[in-house]
Order: C-alpha cells, then structure tokens, then sequence
C-alpha cells in the first residue's frame, strides 16, 4: 500500500529540489542587496569624509595654520609623548616631528621631558595652544552635518553605530583580501611597485610631507 503522506513518486524529492532552488534564490537575493548597501554606504561615506575634511581644512586655512596641525590640536588633550600622538594620527614618526614643528614654530605647543623618562619627549598645549583647541572644536561642531541634520536622539544612535563599527576590529592574521572574499566581494590587487602605472597614489615621502606643512626636514644625525 502506498503511503499517501509521500505523495505520488518522486513528490517528496522534486518538493525538496523546489526548496532548495527558492533558498538558493533567496540566499542570492540577500547577498545582492548586501553588495547595493555595502556600495552605498561606502559612497556616503566617502561623500561625507571629504565633506568634513573641506570644511576643517577652510578652517585651518581661514587660521593660517596647516590642516594636519588642525588634527593634532583636536587630539591633544594634555601632555601625550610623540610616540602615542601619531599612533593616534596613524603616521609615522618623521611626520609627528614635522607637525610638532610646525606647533612649536606657531608657539601652539611645546616638547618636555617626560618626567618618568626623559628620553621620551611630551608635546603640550601652549596658552595659545589650549585657545586655539577650543575655538577649533566649537567652529568644527557648529559645521558638522549632524550637528545641523541630526536631532540629540539621532546622534547618540550615529555614535552607538560608529563605535559599534570601530570596535569590531578584524582579526590581526587576516588580511584585507580574506574581508573582501568573505564578504562576496572582488578583491583588487594593489600596486606596491613605485614604478606603478600613471594614477595610482603612493604614499608622500617624508621630504614631502615636511615641505606641504613649511618646515624644513632634519639633516639625519651622523651614525
């Protein structure tokens, strides 16, 4: 006698085939629309960076002072070794020293002694310094876009949100291309040879770095 809950033969496997191709179609579906956002979000992101970047680079133009110096000005918040300051600006050591010229020169800020190891030197706030700092976070708050298109709710869900995201830090051992692969998205290989086509941005050299912020680089120190 046939069981009827199994239908008619073949009923049961070619109901599991259909299963499968609309689970496949929905997979397909979710992972489409993943890849619209993810481009959006990026674009956004992008469009928004630059736009903050302008604006605080108008105002450190309207001040006379270097965009970069408008950076370290937002982060020096006490005595912080050089060290420590350009981990916090992600640069290397050569560029910490030019931006800490280019304070010292403006008398924003000044190099002491740590006191508990003086081979380690602090930047710190002048006066004018600590002046300057505050006039720059007001001008930077008022022109920030959520500072004129997000209402106080809004803007502690945007910050939940950003620190969600910097707190999800990828793992040490795994690469950028691992991400992408893992993300269902074509990686690109970058160029890493100076002798690179026409278009591709190196990072600046120290000399250059030095120059675009109107301090002279440092003769090496004799071996």
């Amino acid at each position: 006698m046939q069981d009827r809950r199994r239908g008619p033969a073949g009923g049961q496997d070619g109901s599991e085939d259909v299963q499968r191709e609309s689970s496949a179609e929905q997979l397909g579906a979710e992972q489409s629309r993943a890849r619209q956002l993810n481009a959006e979000i990026q674009e956004c992101v992008f469009e928004l960076t630059g736009r903050i970047i302008g604006q605080a680079e108008r105002l450190a133009q309207h001040l006379a002072i270097p965009g970069i110096a408008v950076k370290a000005l937002a982060i020096l918040d006490g005595p912080m070794a050089m060290k420590d300051l350009g981990k916090r600006m992600h640069c290397d050591p050569s560029f910490v020293t030019a931006v800490a010229d280019t304070l010292e020169k403006r008398g924003l800020a000044r190099r002491e002694a740590h006191p508990g190891d003086r081979r380690i030197k602090n930047l710190i706030l002048t006066g004018d310094g600590c002046a300057l700092k505050k006039h720059l976070e007001a001008e930077l708050a008022a022109w920030m876009p959520w500072s004129r298109a997000l209402d106080n709710n809004e803007r502690a869900q945007l910050l939940a949100l950003i620190r969600k995201m910097l707190s999800a830090e990828p793992a040490a051992d795994c690469c950028p291309g691992d991400l992408s692969a893992a993300a269902g998205s074509p990686t690109v290989a970058m160029p890493a040879d100076p002798t690179a086509p026409a278009g591709t941005a190196l990072p600046p050299a120290p000399e250059e770095v030095s120059t675009s912020l109107g301090v002279t680089p440092a003769s090496p120190a004799a071996g």
